[in-house]
């Protein structure tokens, strides 16, 4: 069920006040939903990927493909609205390319090569444009819980035989 016809100009500052504020959106193209960092930027949600050292992105994110995205409440963490999305790939060094990578290198935390960051994002990422299509502010009826995605940064080994007397010598001191 979409907005009705007068809830639009509410519905689209909805949108726009949420993504920008929230740290991280859940975007899905053909697979499973990721949660990714951002930058809302004219209009719409920037995304940086699927390069080396940066976030992967979902599957079926290409050119004029279709997205969608779920923005939750920067302060509770709960879902606030999903919208649909027109996603376009920016390229490399043109004019919107330059605009939107300007933001998301302001947003980018821990870069490794921060001073060639963006020469490396021309090479060997993908800069794409979601713009908002229709949006949703009802609750879904389900959960819509899903098991993690497979990662290699799985550390989950069994506890090491001397930490309970460890943390239990902590708590008296």
């Amino acid at each position: 069920m979409t907005a009705a016809a007068a809830d639009v100009p509410l519905g689209r500052a909805l949108v726009e006040e949420a993504t920008k504020k929230s740290g991280l959106i859940w975007v899905r193209g053909t697979g499973p939903a990721r949660a990714l960092w951002h930058v809302w930027h004219e209009g719409a949600a920037h995304l940086v990927g699927d390069g080396p050292g940066e976030q992967p992105l979902p599957a079926g994110l290409t050119d004029g493909s279709a997205a969608e995205v779920t923005v939750r409440s920067k302060d509770k963490g709960g879902r606030l609205v999903a919208w649909t999305a027109a996603v376009t790939e920016l390229a490399p060094h043109s004019e919107q390319w330059e605009a939107a990578v300007a933001e998301l290198k302001g947003k980018r935390l821990n870069a490794p090569d921060a001073e060639r960051m963006t020469e490396r994002w021309a090479r060997e990422c993908r800069v794409l444009r979601l713009t908002p299509g229709e949006f949703r502010t009802e609750l879904p009826d389900g959960s819509l819980a899903a098991a993690p995605l497979p990662t290699s940064a799985t550390t989950r080994r069994p506890v090491p035989a001397g930490l309970p007397r460890l943390l239990k010598q902590g708590r008296k001191g």
